[in-house]
């Protein structure tokens, strides 16, 4: 796919994307969850996220090895209300479920669902999975402290039923002690296009694609609204790049969006699901390194929209 001929019109940025869980003291809805403040630390988030890894873990049978995914569990908080800088981060935890023969991966999954409901927690979807899919997932919270789990396998041999199986938690966003949760919007005012050598174009167009890669289903025409764009604001200047496939039946993008995911988990980025009006949670990730978001989410034509935010002060590399 030759995205930079998706580039030219101006973005609105992932504003027009997916709005997202939050810590804010009014109570109010956003995106489908009830907004709170989260009062607790980054160690705290930590064991907790670890704890609920362990719930799943401990009963299974053949009993997996735990091999980390990703670096750093503290980061940036990739799910925020106003799309607006401001002092939150989020934990991430994800491990891969090795050492079991790859005929079991799917049923570590099972098992994890089944550890986790036992512990009270609760779908954030239907509960229905199609295991018959190419990314069988169970999306889970914890309650009442809104963690968010999944367990994931993917299948590597479908004639053989060889897979691999992933666990993945992600906290709910917090304010570090000594933090202010003062924010600021970008103004759209600030849109631009970038310059054509910039190594952040090429930065996010290089992203864009290879989500596009993962999706593995067709772009559409470039929508008003999307294409490349450079945003200044209190957090610095980033390169947003926004774009929609062609539209897909429900069970597709679902796939879609585990194919996605899967991408993500696999390339070392922090994934975090967010609830859409829609039903099918969205899939917001965060590269470690550079501090890239990407946000995959269905929208109501039954496209898949894709929104890319990197900052302009990231590493250098341009692979498109």
């Amino acid at each position: 796919m030759n995205l930079s001929r998706m580039a030219p019109a101006v973005a609105l940025l992932a504003m027009t994307m997916v709005t997202a869980c939050g810590a804010q003291g009014d109570g109010r809805q956003t995106g489908g969850r009830a907004s709170k403040q989260v009062a607790m630390n980054e160690q705290q988030a930590i064991d907790r996220a670890e704890e609920i890894i362990n719930q799943a873990v401990d009963g299974m049978s053949p009993k997996p090895t735990l091999e980390r995914m990703g670096h750093a569990p503290v980061g940036s908080c990739i799910a925020r209300d106003d799309h607006g800088p401001d002092d939150r981060v989020q934990v991430t935890v994800a491990y891969k479920l090795t050492g079991v023969p790859g005929p079991e991966a799917q049923n570590l999954v099972r098992q994890a669902r089944d550890a986790w409901l036992k512990q009270g927690y609760k779908y954030n979807s239907s509960g229905e999975v199609d295991w018959a899919g190419p990314f069988p997932t169970v999306y889970m919270r914890t309650e009442p402290d809104d963690f968010w789990m999944d367990a994931m396998t993917g299948v590597l041999d479908r004639a053989k039923g060889e897979g691999l199986a992933s666990l993945g938690v992600t906290s709910p966003c917090f304010l570090p002690p000594g933090k202010s949760s003062a924010s600021t919007a970008a103004d759209p005012a600030a849109l631009e296009e970038p310059q054509a050598d910039d190594p952040a174009r090429h930065r996010a167009l290089g992203h864009s694609s290879r989500i596009y890669d993962a999706l593995r289903v067709g772009s559409a025409p470039t929508q008003p609204g999307e294409g490349l764009s450079t945003v200044q604001d209190e957090s610095g200047t980033a390169v947003h790049h926004t774009w929609s496939t062609e539209p897909l039946p429900e069970d597709e993008t679902v796939r879609a969006l585990a194919r996605a995911q899967a991408y993500f988990r696999s390339a070392g980025w922090s994934v975090r699901h967010v609830p859409t009006r829609e039903g099918t949670p969205a899939v917001v990730a965060r590269h470690p390194e550079e501090g890239t978001i990407a946000q995959v989410a269905a929208s109501t034509t039954g496209a898949v929209r894709v929104a890319v935010t990197t900052p302009v002060n990231g590493p250098a590399s341009a692979d498109v």
